[in-house]
């Protein structure tokens, strides 16, 4: 019998699948029901905890990143190119995902497939730092999504405005750090990825 004694580090040495971008493997860092915020520690590939959840607000969806993907310099001249907006640079992290799921899932540090339907072009303090939006394969429901037009608005509408809040001080009504520019679409999403795998390929080789 073959075993792996290793754990394969989720950002590099997990594949994000053959037939990226259509369908694509993502880490699930957290879900819905988490009170604490982990994330990937990217020298170890083991979860940390980043912060205690400091308000009510709690992400909508499974949350993680797509592996072997960066959000650098092609990020930001794509996000550029879209809004006309001045970005210096990608964020320097994996491309974020959200995972819309019917069923709850409990736990994060897992692996699923995924099918992207749409994104956020979020530009937070300059920086690009896109949101692919998908949904589970098979899922019962959201499944039969192909593109972010059919997605109902209100579930449109939670995902934006989880992000342009979840950086809000109590008592605030705007937010200086976060920029939602824009909702976009399948075709959309699907060049953003692309991007993401050819700034990780340029960085990391």
């Amino acid at each position: 019998m073959n075993r792996n004694f290793f754990k394969a580090h989720p950002w590099h040495g997990v594949q994000i699948g053959d037939q990226m971008p259509e369908l694509v493997t993502a880490f699930i860092e957290i879900v819905p029901t988490d009170t604490v915020k982990y994330e990937i520690d990217k020298q170890t590939g083991y979860l940390k905890i980043d912060r205690p959840q400091k308000f009510s607000n709690i992400v909508p969806a499974l949350y993680g990143f797509l592996p072997q993907t960066y959000c650098s310099d092609g990020i930001a001249e794509l996000a550029r190119k879209y809004s006309g907006k001045d970005i210096e640079r990608g964020d320097g992290d994996p491309l974020d995902i959200l995972v819309l799921s019917e069923r709850a899932i409990t736990h994060g540090d897992i692996l699923c497939q995924a099918i992207p339907i749409g994104g956020i072009r979020m530009i937070d303090k300059g920086e690009a730092d896109d949101k692919i939006i998908a949904v589970l394969k098979d899922d019962p429901i959201y499944g039969k999504w192909k593109d972010i037009a059919d997605a109902p608005k209100d579930i449109v509408e939670r995902l934006r405005h989880y992000f342009w809040t979840y950086k809000m001080l109590p008592g605030e009504t705007t937010s200086n750090a976060v920029d939602i520019d824009d909702i976009y679409g399948r075709e959309v999403a699907f060049e953003v990825i692309r991007q993401a795998r050819e700034d990780y390929r340029k960085n990391f080789g």
